[in-house]
């Protein structure tokens, strides 16, 4: 039976999506239908709007609201942007956060970020590596060797309008870890070194 929603400590994250436009070759998703050896994410439906409300319940009961799966979720954006201003709307004090590859404007051919303005409070964009090169060895973008610029380009117009804005990383030995927290250091957001393990892989 697959899960729309799942718990994590104590944030609730909404898997919405099986679609990504990256086929990367340390993603859970390559090595287990099982998030943490107990979710069931990979979807048999995308989910609709109201079937994600339903699933989230209350949300204050959560420190935080995080659209992550087994998917890159801004490939649905009207779901992404529909399901926060419902949240916002009766639960203002809800906490959103996206966890997304960067690839957005890519996708939809525009700048999509001002349309989050209001309604994402956090956004997690997953760097993955120190060059464009490497990205693409590692991450096979669908968008090819300019992907890694687009997403640094989008990781300085989400500071315009997202309050809080990290970048990941996740410990793979091939990346060199260094360079990308200095490349997260010149863009002014947070980094996070994301864990990796060969079996289990916690997000």
């Amino acid at each position: 039976m697959q899960e729309i929603v799942y718990k994590i400590k104590d944030s609730l994250y909404l898997n919405i999506t099986n679609r990504c436009t990256n086929q990367c070759s340390f993603c859970i998703r390559y090595k287990s239908r099982l998030f943490n050896q107990k979710h069931h994410l990979w979807l048999e439906h995308e989910p609709t709007d109201i079937e994600i409300l339903k699933a989230i319940g209350d949300p204050l009961k959560y420190k935080q609201i995080v659209f992550c799966g087994y998917g890159e979720p801004m490939i649905r954006l009207e779901t992404v942007k529909a399901v926060a201003a419902s949240l916002k709307s009766e639960y203002p004090e809800t906490r959103i956060r996206i966890d997304t590859n960067g690839h957005a404007n890519l996708f939809w051919g525009r700048n999509v970020l001002p349309e989050l303005k209001g309604l994402i409070d956090s956004i997690s964009i997953s760097l993955d590596t120190e060059n464009e090169e490497q990205y693409e060895k590692i991450c096979h973008p669908l968008f090819g060797i300019k992907s890694y610029v687009a997403i640094l380009d989008f990781i300085k117009t989400a500071k315009q309008v997202i309050p809080e804005v990290e970048v990941s990383v996740v410990d793979i030995p091939s990346v060199d870890k260094g360079k990308a927290k200095n490349i997260a250091k010149e863009l002014g957001v947070n980094f996070r070194l994301r864990p990796y393990y060969e079996n289990t892989y916690v997000r």
